[in-house]
């Protein structure tokens, strides 16, 4: 919003420890006769499935057949495909993967005999840390994605191993897959040896790191806050009332619906020595373009005491303002005012993409999208920034675009804070306090996902009984 005078938040020092997660699933049942060739199937399905696409959506899943163990960086598969034209050239991606996207890589081919329904193909290979598959286990999901690199719009109906109908995992047989070298699953088009040397025609792919946090912690002094590489703060500073405290111990966990929470407290009795503001940030800013999803409750009311309050709670990404006016600052935020404020009666949700300000005298560079209405309750709350644009949703539903002007030039933290404008609102002295909750927080890196592959993911890591992971590598 750009007249409001908002203070900053004070920045941490770039540092995380980062934890790997993996889950293991357990085998399928053998259905296919044509494990006997090897001890490797390949199972897929489209999450794209119409004759047109901004992009190609092959899913996978490698699964074991044999008696003992396959170590996955001796698997390749190929999806062969028909370019659009001559000269396109294509870009790999990585959505999701149970074994974590890092572990997977995709590496573009042309056939040496061309037919009408392919002439390059898609190859998916393992690094080393992958590990291995048991007798009988899969991969789990491998939500994989390619484009045109101008993203300019794709025909997939024309492609030998698309299947527009396969809407569930299935054994299929337009897909090959290598083991060591042999090749043990499907067939490839006619006149074509997928055993032939990759051919490069199109870098690979990058993106797709993970980090998921649901906030499963005993207390604010819990050891694994900051092995997660998160911050509960401490230091004095804006924004919010001058003189106020940033109280660690405010920051709490607890259970929800069967969900772990992070809870923050702010509280004030009218003073700026009573009153408290919580605020929990990671330590690292390496957070740039992808999506960005938490699921919050937002208050309308306090727990205790008197309302009116100008009390702001956030969900947000930011880096350092390293001079007034400097435009490498970027921020991106949700920010919700159930008793109004900068100007504004009542409640209101405010998104604001952030180019750049300067403190003193005021002077601020954005653009903004609001609601003015109440958001008590919990709501899912995803902001995606790839090269064109910034978009925010609210509960699946579109909020608000703000331009490319505004896109980030640097690295980002990812931050949660709870905070009172001012003590203009309720001059009482009588306590009160106000509580926000957060049940998760994702974070995938330079990949654009809807609302409802948030949902999905959040649903497939919560499934396999991950608590935490990151995989998103320091800047």
């Amino acid at each position: 919003m750009s007249t409001r005078p908002t203070g900053r938040r004070t920045r941490a020092a770039l540092a995380l420890t980062a934890l790997l997660g993996s889950a293991a699933l357990a085998g399928l049942p053998a259905t296919t006769a044509a494990a006997a060739d090897g001890a490797v199937t390949v199972q897929y399905r489209t999450g794209s499935g119409g004759a047109t696409a901004d992009q190609s959506e092959p899913w996978f899943k490698v699964r074991n057949t044999g008696s003992s163990p396959v170590q996955l960086s001796q698997v390749k598969v190929r999806y062969y495909f028909k370019a659009d034209a001559p000269g396109a050239t294509y870009r790999f991606a990585c959505s999701w993967a149970v074994r974590g996207c890092s572990s997977i890589t995709g590496t573009f081919g042309t056939l040496s005999h061309p037919t009408s329904t392919a002439d390059r193909y898609l190859e998916i290979g393992f690094v080393p840390s992958a590990g291995s598959l048991a007798p009988g286990a899969d991969t789990g999901d491998m939500q994989l994605r390619f484009h045109r690199s101008d993203w300019q719009t794709l025909r997939q109906s024309d492609d030998y191993s698309f299947g527009g109908t396969q809407a569930a995992y299935a054994d299929w047989s337009k897909v090959t897959a290598q083991l060591s070298g042999a090749t043990v699953w499907g067939t490839a088009p006619e006149g074509n040896d997928p055993t032939d040397p990759t051919d490069p025609t199109d870098p690979p792919g990058d993106g797709g790191q993970t980090l998921f946090d649901d906030f499963d912690y005993t207390s604010h002094t819990d050891p694994a806050i900051s092995a997660h590489g998160w911050n509960v703060r401490s230091n004095p500073g804006g924004p919010g009332v001058p003189g106020a405290v940033w109280d660690p111990s405010k920051v709490t966990f607890a259970s929800s619906g069967g969900n772990s929470v992070m809870n923050l407290e702010t509280s004030t009795a009218g003073t700026a020595s009573s009153t408290t503001h919580t605020e929990v940030l990671t330590r690292s800013m390496k957070f740039r373009n992808g999506t960005y999803a938490a699921r919050v409750r937002f208050s309308d009311a306090p727990k205790y005491g008197p309302d009116g309050d100008r009390v702001v709670q956030t969900f947000f990404t930011i880096n350092d303002l390293k001079a007034p006016m400097a435009d490498d600052y970027a921020e991106y935020d949700f920010e919700y005012l159930p008793n109004g404020g900068w100007g504004e009666p009542a409640n209101i949700l405010y998104t604001t993409s952030w180019e750049t300000y300067n403190p003193d005298p005021w002077q601020a560079v954005n653009q903004h999208s609001e609601s003015r209405r109440s958001f008590a309750g919990w709501h899912d709350l995803v902001v995606t920034i790839d090269d064109r644009a910034i978009t925010y949703y609210v509960d699946g539903q579109h909020f608000g675009t703000h331009d490319a002007a505004y896109l980030p030039e640097r690295p980002m933290s990812i931050n949660f804070n709870q905070w009172l404008i001012d003590l203009d609102g309720q001059t009482s002295t009588v306590p009160r306090a106000y509580d926000q909750q957060v049940d998760y927080v994702l974070h995938v890196k330079d990949q654009v996902l809807t609302p409802a592959q948030v949902s999905a993911r959040i649903g497939a890591l919560r499934g396999a009984g991950t608590s935490f992971v990151d995989e998103v590598p320091a800047p």
